[in-house]
């Protein structure tokens, strides 16, 4: 049986393509982020936590009705757009480190509300992972819990 060849560098983007989106109720990630998902979903919440190709961390979410993270107009830093919604990212301080941290909320159609947290080595890193976060595409009726 002969199969055309030919057709498998076009068919391996979408591979790597159909790898970071397949992750449950996570958000869509564009796929030149070179992010995947990891997922663990629990009674009415989902987290998330986008990995790079080396197993770290770039960023994490909850998807659930409630979120931990309280807003302090004081601390606000950057704005963003996430899935066309108007974000504000909110600078967070971990105690006894140098670490660029930040959080932030989102809404999400289904009433529900999505906390993202980035934590960064250096303001460059911190740069490059606030873009990547700024790919997502929420899906509502992906999201939608069980």
């Amino acid at each position: 049986m002969n199969k055309p060849v030919w057709l498998l560098p076009l068919l391996l983007p979408l591979a790597g393509a159909a790898a970071a989106q397949d992750a449950g109720a996570c958000p869509y990630l564009a796929a030149d982020t070179g992010l995947t998902w990891e997922h663990r979903g629990a009674a009415g919440s989902d987290f998330c936590r986008a990995l790079r190709a080396d197993g770290s961390e770039a960023f994490g979410m909850t998807i659930a009705q409630d979120a931990p993270f309280k807003p302090k107009g004081g601390n606000r830093a950057e704005h963003v757009n996430i899935d066309g919604r108007d974000v504000t990212w909110y600078r967070t301080e971990i105690a006894g480190s140098r670490v660029q941290a930040r959080e932030t909320l989102v809404p999400l159609p289904d009433g529900r509300v999505a906390y993202i947290w980035v934590q960064a080595q250096t303001p460059e890193e911190l740069n490059q992972v606030l873009q990547q976060t700024q790919s997502m595409k929420f899906d509502t009726t992906r999201l939608s819990s069980n």
